[in-house]
């Protein structure tokens, strides 16, 4: 059962979400030399991001995945076909069709869930007191939550700015395509994690769910580890076709952070079961030593390898994080290494499901 009324969440998110976004784009307005115009697509562009980013997650916390992936599909969808009418079929070229695609992708979406929400049995009506006691725990545990977030940015992105400086703005764009394409691997755990964080949120007892789910995490694993050797073994004369010429260096990129995506992809459900949990604590921690492991790692491998230095300072920053949130997982579950990491059992069992599944 739901333990908290979703307009008590709702409401005190959506005022968040408009300081930070209104915030974020006057910044960069004071920061920057920028229009008028692009502060303020910007802000209301993050903005209708994520009121549907709040939406989503409450209907998934209800248990509704089914409408959470074809909302989030539909948003993908739909952002591509808009920016494919408007550059292909309306010869429409200019900076402003993203922002408008971005309206309709994000907006009708949003819209749509916001009927959803409406639907919930939570009542609009409660007393005043009980209001605030909510949004007093959202805040507090929001807290922990943005600073976390800040942390795993600054551990994902602190490269990009090392090459940015120490190297040349041809790298940085050369290492964004390498890190965009492995990091997409990372959509495979990151589905299972949100699944399990679900269950795991909604479970009377935790650890017997972390438990029950451990088997899905193990396959996920062998498929990410599948994922990432097939992204590898692609040649560097297909990214230089698909990319252009000067992208093929790409390649070293990927090879670069394969073992940091893999390693972190095992610990995903780790990071999600600390934050299903609340003890964010434990993640903060964990992306605090992979800052520490990537500043002077880029620091000192940017100015000799480049671009390259940068994809192994972030890759060794992903092994830390995960060897430390691993570490801490097995603990607090009490399960033993084999647990959590894949072996000939899981691949006897995956062969017999794909045999009867073909039979």
């Amino acid at each position: 059962m739901p333990r908290r009324n979703a307009w008590h969440l709702l409401l005190p998110a959506y005022g968040w979400a408009a300081v930070v976004s209104v915030g974020g784009a006057v910044a960069v307005g004071l920061l920057r030399p920028v229009s008028a115009e692009y502060v303020l697509h910007l802000g209301a562009v993050t903005l209708v991001q994520v009121l549907l980013s709040i939406n989503l997650f409450l209907l998934l916390g209800r248990k509704h995945e089914q409408v959470y992936n074809v909302l989030t599909t539909a948003q993908a969808a739909l952002l591509a076909l808009a920016l494919a009418v408007a550059f292909a079929a309306a010869h429409w070229l200019e900076v402003r069709v993203y922002y408008y695609a971005n309206y309709l992708a994000y907006g009708l979406p949003w819209l749509l869930s916001l009927g959803l929400l409406l639907r919930l049995p939570d009542a609009w009506g409660s007393r005043r007191a009980r209001r605030r006691v909510v949004a007093r725990e959202l805040a507090r545990h929001s807290r922990s939550a943005h600073f976390s977030n800040l942390l795993t940015f600054a551990n994902y992105r602190f490269g990009y700015y090392a090459v940015a400086y120490l190297a040349s703005a041809r790298a940085l764009g050369v290492l964004s395509v390498g890190v965009a394409l492995a990091e997409a691997i990372w959509l495979i755990p990151r589905s299972t994690a949100l699944i399990q964080y679900v269950a795991l949120v909604n479970a009377a007892n935790q650890r017997e769910q972390t438990h029950a789910a451990l088997r899905g995490s193990r396959l996920t694993l062998l498929a990410t580890a599948g994922a990432v050797l097939v992204l590898a073994a692609v040649p560097t004369a297909w990214l230089a076709a698909f990319f252009g010429p000067e992208f093929g260096a790409a390649h070293g990129v990927i090879l670069a952070l394969a073992p940091g995506i893999m390693a972190y992809g095992a610990a995903m459900q780790a990071s999600s079961y600390f934050s299903g949990t609340a003890r964010y604590g434990v993640n903060n921690r964990a992306a605090l030593l992979g800052l520490a492991v990537t500043v002077p790692a880029c620091l000192v491998l940017v100015p000799r390898l480049g671009m390259t230095g940068a994809a192994l300072g972030m890759s060794a920053s992903y092994a830390a994080t995960a060897a430390y949130l691993l570490v801490h997982f097995r603990r607090a579950i009490g399960a033993a290494w084999p647990d959590l990491l894949p072996g000939t059992a899981d691949l006897r069992w995956l062969a017999l499901r794909l045999r009867s599944t073909a039979e």
